[in-house]
């Protein structure tokens, strides 16, 4: 019998990345693009303070649910789960 990937849920990795960005992708598997995205999030916390970051934050927020989404669904099609 092949080994199966547990279901992942679309909307749970995306609430999960709106909740927290990067969070989502930890929830699909990808550990190292999940951390790379708190990481930058942080750094646009910290650009806020100089404007840069309002536009950029946002834009990576919007990034991360979207990924979040389609690769649980990818993983849920039988694609595996990317590693980054």
């Amino acid at each position: 019998m092949a080994y199966q990937a547990p279901v992942k849920s679309p909307g749970i990795a995306a609430v999960l990345s709106a909740l927290w960005t990067g969070l989502g992708q930890i929830y699909n598997g990808q550990i190292a693009k999940g951390v790379l995205l708190m990481f930058i999030q942080f750094i646009n916390v910290l650009l806020m303070f100089v404007i840069i970051g309002f536009f950029t934050y946002f834009a990576v927020w919007i990034f991360g649910m979207i990924d979040a989404y389609k690769t649980a669904e990818f993983i849920n099609r039988g694609g595996g789960g990317r590693k980054i």
